[in-house]
């Protein structure tokens, strides 16, 4: 069981398999954790839409009718950032290499009981917030490079059309940051902008004058 200074997590269990997903969730509930079921993929997906949020892990059927389990943690992969744990009927390496494949974090084979459930579904939980942690850092370090690109170009911009050097471009980016208190790259974005608005009217005025100069 969770120490009482461990937060509840919530977790999405689907499977076609009603007392299989009411002994699940007891089980997890037991465990200090908190749960949601659904019967189907469209279920979850529903879920997902309404509470996708604050779900932690989703311990996800392979085999389900209709949409199955590995063609709803196919979107979860590509529209989410959730992390999935798979659920089997089959002990195959087929199947084993089909879930990891699909990014799972983990893999249990039913029959399931408390004493497999639970180490593995806190090694699941583990590795889903180590990823998605990373997916956070990732998103940071490249929201952070792409400003840094776009204040470099801005600052070029600057020397080029008052000739002056780096420094000074920036001092000035910084201070008119200061004095709009705003970010400076929400002042690179404006310079980019308008040096890209300039340089279409530049283009058009181009060829109005090279069309009244045709015969």
């Amino acid at each position: 069981m969770n120490s009482p200074s461990a937060p509840r997590r919530l977790v999405l269990i689907v499977d076609d398999d009603a007392l299989l997903r009411e002994y699940l969730g007891e089980v997890l509930r037991h465990a200090g954790h908190d749960t949601v079921d659904a019967g189907t993929s469209a279920q979850a997906l529903r879920v997902i839409e309404e509470r996708g949020a604050d779900i932690a892990l989703v311990l996800l059927d392979i085999e389900m009718p209709g949409m199955s389990g590995l063609e709803l943690a196919g979107l979860l992969r590509g529209e989410t950032s959730l992390p999935f744990m798979f659920l089997s009927a089959s002990d195959d390496a087929l199947s084993a290499r089909a879930a990891a494949d699909a990014g799972a974090v983990g893999y249990l084979v039913k029959p399931i009981d408390a004493a497999r459930l639970l180490p593995a579904f806190q090694a699941a939980l583990a590795r889903g917030d180590d990823i998605r942690r990373l997916q956070r850092s990732e998103a940071s370090l490249t929201s952070a490079l792409a400003a840094g690109r776009e204040t470099s170009i801005a600052v070029g911009i600057l020397m080029a059309r008052f000739h002056i050097d780096r420094n000074l471009a920036f001092d000035v980016m910084r201070d008119q940051a200061r004095t709009q208190r705003r970010k400076v790259g929400d002042v690179a974005e404006q310079i980019l902008a308008a040096e890209e608005t300039l340089g279409a009217m530049h283009a058009a005025i181009g060829e109005r004058i090279r069309g009244r100069g045709r015969p």
